[in-house]
Formats: C-alpha cells, sequence, structure tokens
C-alpha cells in the first residue's frame, strides 16, 4: 500500500487532506514541522511527500535533502502565495508538483491518481538515452549534437515536474516535437496532447477553441463546446506562437496560470484547469513584449522553465543523420531503395537551412522524386528552398494579370512564407489583420461561386473553414475553368 507524508502546521487542513489521500488508497503519516516531519522519514520513505513551503521551522523543501531515496518519492509543495519564484523553487529541488491553498480537492486527487513512480520515469528516460547512443533518438526527435544533448538533457529534467515551459528557437526547429517529447516523459502521458496555433484561428474563434463555448453564447452557437482545457484535462496543452495571441486573451490565459480556473464562453462559472501549459514562439518573446503585442507578466508566468532550440545550421552531422533519416522513411513508404551520392550529403552541409528541419525534410522529398536509384548533388539542390534570402519570396506575373489576381497571389504566397501565422502575414503586407481575413473570405467565397458554376451549389461551411479553404485555395495559381 502506497505510503504519503503531510507535513503543515495547519491542523484543519492536515485533517481533511488526510481523508482525501486515504481515500485514494494510501496510509498516510502528519507532521506540522520539519523536526517532526525528518522523525516521520526515518520512521518509513513515504512515495509521496506533501509538503507546506512555509514551516514554523523552516522550509518544506529542506526535506528533500532528508530524504533517504529521493528517486523513490514524488514531492509535491504547498504554497499559500502562487508566484513564480516559489514554482521554480519547487523545480529546482525536484518538485513533480504544486497546490496553492486553498488546495483544489480535485487537483489534489488528480495528482494522487496518476502518480507513476519516479523510478518509473528515470527508467524510461534511460532507455531514450540508450536509444539515443544507438539510433540517435530522443523521443520525438532526432540527432546526437552537443546542441542537442543538451537540449535532451534540459527536456529530461523538466519533463517529470509541473512547470509551464517556454519553447523558442527559429521556424521548423521541432518546438512541437520537443513539447510532445516533454508530454510523452510526465506524469501526464496518459491523458491528452492537444496543440493549438494561436497566430492561425481568427481571434473570433480562439476563446472558443480554448476554453469552450456555451449553447447560444453567439450566432452559430447551437450546442455547448468543450475547448481544449477541458478536452486535455490531466493532459497537456501546447500554445504554439503564443507571442501571436491576441492581448484581450492573453489577460483571460493569464487568469488560468493564475487561479488555476477558466470560463466558457456565454457563461460565468469557474471550471478548474487541470492541465500543464507548454508554450511556444519562433520570435523574441523579450521584443513583442517591449513592442506591446505580448504581455509582461504573461511572459513570466510562461517563462518558468525556457528552453531555446537550437538551428539545424548549428547541428553539425546532425544535418545528415536526420537527411538519410528522412530517406530511409520514403523508402519505406514507396517500398524503393534509393541512396544520397557522396556528393549529394557534401551539398547538405553547404546550405544555411533558414527553414531549419523542416526546410531540409522538403529538400530530401524533392532529390528523392528527381532521383532514379541515387540521389545525386546537383540537380536536388537546385529544386531545394535556397538558403540565399535573395532567391526566396518571388513570384513571377505575367504581363495584363489582372490586379486583383495579382493582389491574391502575393497575400496568399505572404501567409505561406509566414507558416501561416495570419498576424505576422498581416503586419507584413501593411494591411490590418482583419482586413487580411476578409481577402481570405472573399477568395473562398469567389471560389465557391466557381465551383457552383461547375457542379452546382455548395453546402455552408463555418468561418474558420472559409479562412482554411481559402488558404489551401492560394497556395498556387487560380483554379482555371
Amino acid at each position: 500500500m502506497p505510503h504519503a507524508l503531510i507535513v503543515d502546521d495547519e491542523p484543519d487542513v492536515v485533517g481533511w487532506m488526510s481523508e482525501v489521500v486515504q481515500a485514494e488508497g494510501y496510509t498516510v503519516a502528519t507532521a506540522d514541522s520539519l523536526r517532526n516531519a525528518r522523525a516521520q522519514l526515518v520512521r518509513q520513505t513515504p512515495d509521496v511527500l506533501l509538503t507546506d513551503l512555509q514551516l514554523p521551522d523552516g522550509r518544506g523543501t529542506d526535506l528533500v535533502r532528508d530524504l533517504e531515496s529521493p528517486a523513490q518519492t514524488e514531492v509535491v509543495v504547498i504554497t499559500g502565495h502562487a508566484s513564480v519564484d516559489s514554482a521554480i523553487e519547487a523545480v529546482r529541488i525536484g518538485a513533480s508538483d504544486y497546490l496553492i491553498k486553498p488546495v483544489d480537492v480535485e487537483r489534489l486527487r488528480a495528482i494522487l491518481r496518476r502518480q507513476p513512480q519516479t523510478t518509473e520515469l528515470k527508467s524510461e528516460i534511460g532507455e531514450l538515452r540508450e536509444e539515443l547512443r544507438r539510433v540517435g533518438r530522443f523521443g520525438h526527435m532526432f540527432g546526437d549534437s552537443p546542441p542537442m544533448q543538451s537540449l535532451y538533457d534540459k527536456l529530461s529534467r523538466v519533463a517529470p515536474t509541473a512547470a509551464t515551459v517556454l519553447l523558442t528557437g527559429e521556424s521548423g526547429t521541432g518546438k512541437e516535437l520537443a513539447a510532445r517529447t516533454i508530454h510523452d516523459l510526465s506524469r501526464r502521458k496518459k491523458f491528452p496532447f492537444l496543440a493549438i496555433n494561436c497566430g492561425a484561428i481568427s481571434p473570433n474563434l480562439i476563446e472558443s477553441e480554448l476554453f469552450g463555448h456555451a449553447r447560444g453564447s453567439f450566432t452559430g452557437a447551437d450546442r455547448e463546446h468543450r475547448g481544449f482545457f477541458e478536452q486535455a484535462k490531466g493532459g497537456t496543452v501546447f500554445l504554439d506562437e503564443v507571442t501571436e495571441m491576441p492581448l484581450d486573451l492573453q489577460v483571460k490565459l493569464l487568469r488560468v496560470l493564475e487561479t488555476g480556473t477558466f470560463t466558457r464562453v456565454g457563461t460565468t462559472e469557474p471550471i478548474a484547469s487541470d492541465v500543464r501549459i507548454i508554450a511556444a514562439t519562433n520570435r523574441s518573446p523579450e521584443r513583442a513584449v517591449s513592442e506591446g503585442k505580448f504581455r509582461e507578466d504573461l511572459y513570466h508566468r510562461l517563462n518558468v522553465f525556457p528552453i531555446t532550440l537550437p538551428p539545424l545550421r548549428e547541428r553539425g552531422t546532425d544535418i545528415e543523420m536526420l537527411a538519410q533519416q528522412f530517406l530511409r522513411e520514403l523508402n519505406r513508404t514507396e517500398g524503393t531503395h534509393k541512396t544520397f551520392s557522396a556528393d549529394a550529403l557534401a551539398r547538405l552541409y553547404e546550405m544555411t537551412w533558414p527553414g531549419n528541419v523542416r526546410e531540409l525534410k522538403n529538400y530530401v522529398q524533392r532529390a528523392y522524386i528527381l532521383a532514379d536509384n541515387v540521389v545525386e548533388g546537383g540537380e536536388p539542390t537546385q529544386s531545394a528552398p535556397i538558403a540565399a534570402e535573395d532567391q526566396s519570396g518571388l513570384i513571377v506575373v505575367r504581363v495584363g494579370t489582372p490586379l486583383e489576381e495579382v493582389e491574391r497571389r502575393v497575400t496568399m504566397a505572404t501567409l505561406e512564407q509566414c507558416g501561416g501565422v495570419k498576424r505576422t502575414a498581416a503586419r507584413i503586407l501593411g494591411i490590418s489583420l482583419k482586413t487580411l481575413y476578409n481577402r481570405l473570405e472573399a477568395y473562398a467565397e469567389k471560389d465557391r461561386q466557381r465551383e457552383a458554376e461547375a457542379t452546382g451549389p455548395m453546402p455552408l461551411v463555418e468561418d474558420h473553414e472559409i479562412a482554411a479553404a481559402g488558404e489551401r485555395e492560394g497556395r498556387g495559381p487560380a483554379r482555371k475553368h
């Protein structure tokens, strides 16, 4: 039977927490000070240590040093004052989670129910280390260069904790793969991992996507909708391009981080949030703060454990390892046995890869298509996204092309180059975000009219589908009928 030690100098808190912990199948010991807690540790090493941060004779975190086998005990810190400093301290001393007074009973139960042994997680990390040594893979990521080894160390350290993580790095470096690796090495791995791109969803829809909405809360809300924070209960929510989130929504996200609750659109009833947040951005969050586009208080809340992913150009021989891996995947899918020539591998190191791993994957796919049996180093490079910036972002337009079509092609090409982040594309184009959405809707409407003329009436679709349709149609020349 698992054993828990509860350390707190408030008798009422100790009393009700003991009842909750016992109901979850634990034996319980209690203490009201560091001295009494140390005496309990001598009698029996707990599987779970629930300790108040502030005790009459010191700090509860000091007990971690007294554990005979720290790897065998889950440490949950309880604090009456939620702050970034207390969260960071809890992570540094190896806490798996922390609770804010008054402690939410359901959150406490969720922690107790999802607790696998730390030794189990350490064993999994050890297995990943062995796989890294054999095939250069760690979780969802490939590469064994020194920068990646350092990255894996950070992922391994933060994954078993409850810390909020902020991933930064250039586009295409694998931030979502890093987030998935953190989730898979955490105590939340048996629960959902949900990712949302904060810059690719209409500002009118993103709040509903995150927090859900009540029936009738706005036009078209014909049923109750559970947002990501409810769907991912017990798991992880990955907020990609978080600096592109509208400012009014940043305030609501900050409230979730501070109170552990959220409300659906159209309601006032708070709902407890039991998710871990991992955020990511490919731009400097500090610059976004200085430009007034990202709240400083939210930045500090998310930046509890920052991790920067290295660009591909700094990863040395990982470039060749990744290229070979992508080629193996293509050979396996297509039933072929194509290989790189020595010249082709040498050419890999001549490019600076501004699009990073995503660009390399596209390069390999193009090279694979052009090759018969051996991928040579000349022709595929000409078809790949060239590193030189002056050769990118070009659009060829015939003389006499209608201005409306020119505008469409420039708009959609800019949006694609920005990775679908509409806020960034609007800024580059020198138009408002609302104008960009209006353009996308107009493009989609015109396409529907063309299709209706050829195939008959089309069914109505939602606003977000209209935007998605506009993006899909805008990536190439306009369709001819």
